[in-house]
């Protein structure tokens, strides 16, 4: 008997294992697929991490988790965390921005807000931006290794006792009621008993969830793409961390744009669409974004790095998953019915919730032991939002993500 199954080991999953551990319950991590596998939302070469949202209780949880991220990383001995500024930009009258800078000032992070001369001498020219456009800058802001991520919350789950299998398939978890708790089967006919379960298997968690409860969770994985543009010869260190500060960026506005950098591949820069297209996440296609997507991006560059990137088209491209939720809040909550709160699920991270993946592993952590998590407010979070309002949580300002 396990005090707590983890079933599901992308980052939220390995980051709550490690959380559990921790706290001395005997656990085990359960991975339907190889560890470290490509086929999910977790692994890949960056993501960013930023305290800017419009909505203002995500900034408060970023700053927790920037923090947790750094305690991780003095445990596991090496970095997977860095630190960089945060760059916004978009129209002036953009509602979606203007909440930005006010969730900043809510939550006592420094902003400053530039009006386009001002942006193109603080980046030294880099950044073109129309005359009704504004920059917002951060000093929270930075790249998060993924794929090295999740291996350093892994690795030290298994430092604090856990236990981890992979080419586990969760096929049913039922309530146990000889023994209390919950009994979790695989598809190659393992049986595991635990006395608490958490869920965190990202695009794949509407599937589970409507098969053992019967609730249909309102999760819609996207498969999109990130796509690595050619920096033009000779400027390459202006878009680098280290010699240029160049910062982590998002562009509001249709579309919605982020990038990175220059790090994992030198002389190339992450630009990206923040979307996707609808995909069964056992059927996807893999294949690239579409040309309307790609031809935005061409715009975008061509427009916004004045002839310093190469905007004929990127040089690599690789595809991920999101799991969007209506409201692209996430889905933090006991399951309740039967199960009452011995299972708690954790998805429909919209493609932004890994920067919080330490946060939230400690969250589930706090669930499965004490009930309740301290220090965050979960009604957004909970599945009961949808109850008779499709919408989800109501906000007053533009929607970031559309489907391609």
């Amino acid at each position: 008997m396990f005090d707590v199954i983890v079933i599901g080991a992308g980052v939220i999953g390995s980051s709550a294992a490690y959380q559990t551990a921790k706290r001395g319950f005997k656990t085990i991590l359960l991975e339907q697929f190889d560890f470290l596998h490509h086929r999910g939302s977790s692994h890949g070469e960056s993501r960013t991490i930023r305290a800017t949202y419009p909505e203002d209780y995500y900034s408060s949880m970023v700053l927790e988790s920037s923090h947790l991220w750094e305690e991780a990383e003095a445990e596991i001995g090496y970095k997977v965390y860095f630190k960089t500024i945060q760059f916004d930009m978009g129209p002036l009258d953009k509602k979606s921005l203007q909440a930005v800078i006010t969730s900043c000032k809510e939550n006592s992070i420094p902003v400053r807000v530039l009006d386009h001369s001002q942006v193109s001498e603080e980046f030294s020219g880099v950044f073109e931006l129309p005359d009704d456009w504004i920059g917002v800058v951060t000093k929270q802001g930075g790249v998060l290794k993924p794929t090295k991520a999740v291996s350093m919350f892994q690795t030290l789950a298994l430092k604090n006792g856990a236990m981890l299998r992979d080419n586990m398939e969760v096929t049913e978890i039922k309530k146990d009621d000889v023994r209390g708790g919950v009994s979790v089967l695989t598809r190659n006919g393992e049986e595991f008993y635990g006395k608490k379960c958490i869920v965190t298997v990202g695009p794949w968690m509407k599937i589970l969830v409507q098969k053992v409860t019967g609730l249909v969770l309102p999760i819609q994985p996207l498969e999109t793409a990130v796509h690595y543009w050619k920096i033009k010869q000779g400027f390459e260190d202006k878009f680098t961390i280290e010699n240029g500060g160049f910062p982590t960026f998002a562009s509001y506005g249709e579309p919605y744009i982020y990038g990175t950098p220059s790090l994992e591949f030198p002389g190339l820069v992450k630009i990206a669409v923040h979307g996707g297209r609808a995909c069964e996440p056992n059927e996807r296609t893999w294949v690239a974004a579409s040309p309307a997507v790609v031809d935005s991006l061409k715009q975008w560059i061509e427009a916004r790095f004045g002839g310093l990137i190469d905007p004929n088209g990127p040089i690599l491209t690789q595809s991920c998953m999101y799991s969007m939720t209506p409201d692209e809040d996430f889905v933090i909550d006991f399951l309740g019915g039967d199960f009452g709160k011995e299972v708690v699920v954790a998805g429909g991270f919209s493609g932004h919730g890994f920067k919080m993946a330490p946060l939230v592993g400690r969250i589930l952590a706090e669930l499965v032991a004490d009930g309740v998590a301290q220090g965050v407010d979960l009604k957004y979070f909970s599945i009961g939002r949808f109850e008779g309002n499709p919408r989800g949580n109501v906000k007053d300002f533009d929607d970031q993500v559309k489907s391609h």
